[in-house]
Formats: structure tokens, C-alpha cells, sequence
């Protein structure tokens, strides 16, 4: 059997810290009663210590058994989409779990879920045999969402990581966009920009998790409809290292195709009138060619000139003053 697909960093699970390990004659296991500690890691030959997650009191991250986990009998949801369900166990079959279950613990080396039980549903239809989990003993919901908000300053996390975590404090832990912008630092549009990383295709969230395309290549690809475009246009990217803004035009002017095949001109859609009205009396105010382009994200305006000198002419009809300006530098 090959081996299991892991997570790509397992959402909250990145967080906190996962419980202590004693050895024993079976091998090594988390140490009984253990409620994580403090991690660190050093750099070879530096001497300097990076600090881990701090520790939450009454919690810690744990890889599960499947088949040791028992739903919640008080979970009031007792309907799951199953065509919903099949699509997140495919996305754990291409990518893994991003966002741990939330469990606590019970007798005989069981478990009982309290959050999470579609993922969890879901994680044993993609055919996982252990799953990331924050064991919890304590009752106290703020105290581990506020525990979790204080870790997500401290760590490093990919764009998708950073986004499952956002998503799982807005839903398990009842956390608020602004909650979130103001214990951590960042603003609301750069927290809903990165939840939106998690609309995404399986492929182009692993090119996104493997550093291949940044953040703002994803974000530009969110702006397709298509993810059979999106998917492609993730290859080009990585293939002909596209730039960002290189994206963002090929999706203004509609040159994303959904798949690979002889190139075809893309079919613009006929100018507005008002357009070309604006157009002809700008060529007639400036006397020379002026194209006007509306795309479906923003708009440009070209100004055609033959000489330097007819430039500068153009540029005094434009702005004067700052022609002026030009001319006193020079």
C-alpha cells in the first residue's frame, strides 16, 4: 500500500503544540494526561532557537485513529449532503485535511467529536486511516479560540494553511472577521482574500501550498468562473513564469482557456457606442488616435503619438502644468 496523503499543514494543527511522547514497550505514544508544550526548533551551527506555538491550556494537536473517534450524540445536524460530502472527500484525497476535528477524550482510548463531524465523515469516505484532531479537555471555548488567534501571530504558514485556519475560527470557535483582524494584525480585505485561497481547485491549491504560485497569482485566478481555466492558467503560470500582473491581463482580455489547444484569437465583444463616441471626440481633442478598451475588471484609455515632438504636444494638451515642470527639470 502506498503511502497515506498527509495534510498540508493541517489548519489549526499547525497552532498548537501536539502532546509530549514518553517511550514505552509498545514504541512511543503521547504522554497520558498532557495538554502539549512549548516547541522550538534550531538552526544547525546557529545557535539561535526559533520558539513554536505556546502552549493551550487544555488542548493539543494529535494525529487520530479513524475508526477511535464516536460522533457527538448532541449534534443537532443530523442531514449531510452526501454529493457535498463526496466533493470534500475528494479534495482530502488531492490535498488532505487542512482544518483539524475538534474531539475530547474518552474511556478505553476513544474519542468523542465536538466540531467537525462532515470532515470527519467525509476523511473516512476519502479512506484515512488517522486524522489531525485538537484533543480538548478543557470546557472553555473562548480560552482555546483565543489561544488559537494569539499562535496564528507566531507562525509562519503557507496562504492555505493561514486560510483554513481563518475558516475554522469563524466556524468552530464562533470568531468574527474582526475579531481576527485585530488580534493578529492584519486587515479584514487581507482576511478575506485569503479564506477565498480555499475556493480553489485541488491543483492549483497544491501548487499554491508548494510555493510554486504566490498568493497573488491564486487571487488573480479566483477571478475565473471556470476551475478547468483556473487549473490551466496555474500551469502557464508555473510553465512560463507569469507575473501577477501578467495574470491579471490574461484574465482581463479572456485569454484563459480551459484547457491546452491551438491558440485562437479571443472574441472581443463590440465596443459600446458611448465608447466610441468618448474615443472620437478624445482623438478629435487631441488630434490624434485614441482607442478607449473596457474590460470586464478595469479599463484603458491609449493615446497614439508619432514623433517626441508630437508627444509633447500632446502632453501640454493633456497637462500643462506638468509639461512645465518636465521642461524646467530638463
Amino acid at each position: 500500500m502506498g503511502q497515506q496523503r498527509r495534510g498540508l499543514g493541517k489548519g489549526l494543527g499547525a497552532l498548537i503544540p501536539t502532546a509530549p511522547v514518553i517511550e514505552t514497550s509498545a514504541g512511543i505514544a503521547p504522554a497520558e494526561g498532557s495538554v502539549g508544550t512549548i516547541t522550538a526548533e534550531v538552526s544547525q551551527g546557529s545557535g539561535v532557537t526559533s520558539p513554536g506555538p505556546l502552549p493551550v491550556p487544555g488542548a493539543h494537536f494529535q494525529e487520530i485513529p479513524v475508526k477511535a473517534i464516536e460522533p457527538n450524540p448532541r449534534q443537532p445536524r443530523k442531514v449531510f449532503d452526501d454529493i457535498a460530502l463526496e466533493e470534500l472527500a475528494e479534495s482530502i484525497r488531492e490535498v488532505g485535511l487542512l482544518q483539524p476535528i475538534v474531539v475530547r477524550p474518552m474511556v478505553d482510548g476513544k474519542f468523542e467529536l465536538i466540531m467537525g463531524e462532515r470532515r470527519w465523515r467525509a476523511s473516512k469516505r476519502a479512506g484515512l486511516s488517522e486524522i489531525p484532531a485538537i484533543v480538548r479537555k478543557t470546557q472553555d471555548d473562548e480560552l482555546l479560540r483565543d489561544a488559537l488567534i494569539e499562535n496564528l501571530q507566531r507562525e509562519q504558514l503557507n496562504p492555505l494553511e493561514e486560510g483554513a485556519a481563518y475558516q475554522q475560527l469563524l466556524d468552530d470557535f464562533g470568531a468574527t472577521h474582526e475579531q481576527l483582524a485585530q488580534r493578529i494584525g492584519r486587515s479584514r480585505p487581507h482576511i478575506t482574500n485569503t479564506l477565498r485561497l480555499l475556493n480553489l481547485p485541488p491543483g492549483v491549491q497544491r501548487r499554491v501550498a508548494a510555493g510554486l504560485i504566490s498568493a497573488g497569482h491564486a487571487r488573480a485566478l479566483l477571478t475565473l468562473d471556470d476551475s478547468a481555466a483556473q487549473e490551466h492558467l496555474a500551469g502557464r503560470i508555473v510553465a512560463e513564469g507569469l507575473s501577477v500582473r501578467s495574470v491579471e491581463e490574461i484574465v482581463a482580455i479572456g485569454d484563459a482557456k480551459s484547457a491546452p489547444g491551438p491558440r485562437q484569437k479571443a472574441q472581443k465583444k463590440p465596443p459600446a457606442p458611448a465608447l466610441i463616441d468618448l474615443a472620437d471626440r478624445l482623438s478629435d481633442h487631441f488630434e490624434t488616435k485614441v482607442k478607449v478598451d473596457l474590460g470586464t475588471r478595469k479599463g484603458r484609455i491609449v493615446v497614439e503619438f508619432a514623433t517626441m515632438d508630437d508627444l509633447e504636444r500632446i502632453i501640454d494638451t493633456m497637462a500643462p502644468e506638468a509639461a512645465r515642470i518636465v521642461r524646467s527639470d530638463d
